[in-house]
């Protein structure tokens, strides 16, 4: 198995734990900003790391499509790993989470629509509400955050986000090596 694979699936591991150590302690229970941004550090860090140990181990320099392709062959088994693994913890883990999210959205949508001055900009914001009663609106309205708070959701957003962000910063760690760190 390649160097950056290895470094792809560690660095999945090492984020696994901390979410995992997070659920444990009760640590930033609804609060997912901590785990986003610690996901994105490791996940640059696998690309980084992987790139690195791979062009100390070529012998020739290559070119910079290779140099994106093994970064990303680092981000990548991370990106699929990590996507696997919140799909199983949205679903198995902590299927609390979905839930509370749920039920934030219920109230907020609630709030808003027994403020009559929030009521009357929800009804002009769309043509289909002006005919409806409050239930069917707010009906219509909660379908949304019901749809999203999913854990099927939550891991096909999360993997098209880890591979967009795999591979621009597979180019733009690509680019600093090249032009600074291996000239």
């Amino acid at each position: 198995m390649k160097i950056t694979i290895k470094i792809g699936i560690l660095f999945a591991a090492l984020w696994m734990i901390a979410k995992m150590s997070f659920f444990y302690t009760g640590a930033f229970a609804y609060n997912v900003v901590p785990s986003v941004m610690i996901n994105i550090l490791c996940l640059l860090l696998a690309i980084t790391a992987g790139l690195y140990k791979q062009k100390r181990e070529d012998t020739d320099n290559g070119n910079a499509l290779r140099d994106i392709k093994n970064a990303m062959s680092a981000g990548v088994p991370y990106a699929v790993l990590v996507s696997l693994f919140i799909f199983f913890y949205y679903s198995k883990i902590d299927p609390g989470f979905n839930e509370h999210q749920i039920a934030e959205a219920e109230v907020g949508i609630q709030k808003m629509l027994e403020n009559p001055e929030s009521f009357a900009e929800v009804k002009k914001s769309n043509a289909a509400f002006e005919v409806m009663t409050k239930e069917d609106i707010y009906a219509k309205l909660i379908q949304g955050p019901r749809g999203f708070y999913n854990p099927i959701s939550t891991m096909t957003v999360s993997m098209l986000a880890m591979l967009l962000l795999t591979t621009i910063n597979s180019i733009f760690i690509t680019i600093v090596y090249r032009k600074i760190v291996f000239r």
